[in-house]
């Protein structure tokens, strides 16, 4: 239903905030891979029928029974792909920085 508001959320966030993390982290890394997953996402629930260009946009808003499971899924399964995601990026920013440091030249004196 709106699971991917939570991944969306987050990359506003990271992409105001991404200019005071330092680069080591590769922060633009994380923030691709969000914003190409709430694409994605968006893409998926406008052809499925759950996001429509109307108001109030979320199907599930329309009654007060959906919106509640909307938000129990935005919890559950938005969270989890967020943290699906993060994950992946710190094993990833984890990885190169360990073979970036090894694949340097050594300064002989």
């Amino acid at each position: 239903m709106a699971c991917f508001l939570v991944p969306a959320a987050a990359a506003v966030v990271l992409t105001v905030c991404a200019r005071w993390i330092p680069e080591k982290y590769h922060v633009q890394w994380l923030n691709i891979m969000l914003w190409t997953a709430v694409g994605a996402l968006a893409v998926e629930h406008f052809w499925s029928g759950e996001v429509v260009p109307w108001f109030p946009f979320l199907t599930a808003m329309a009654t007060p029974g959906d919106t509640a499971l909307m938000l129990n899924e935005m919890a559950t399964i938005g969270g989890a792909m967020l943290i699906g995601i993060v994950a992946i990026w710190a094993v990833l920013v984890l990885v190169y920085n360990r073979y970036a440091e090894v694949s340097k030249p050594r300064a002989t004196a």
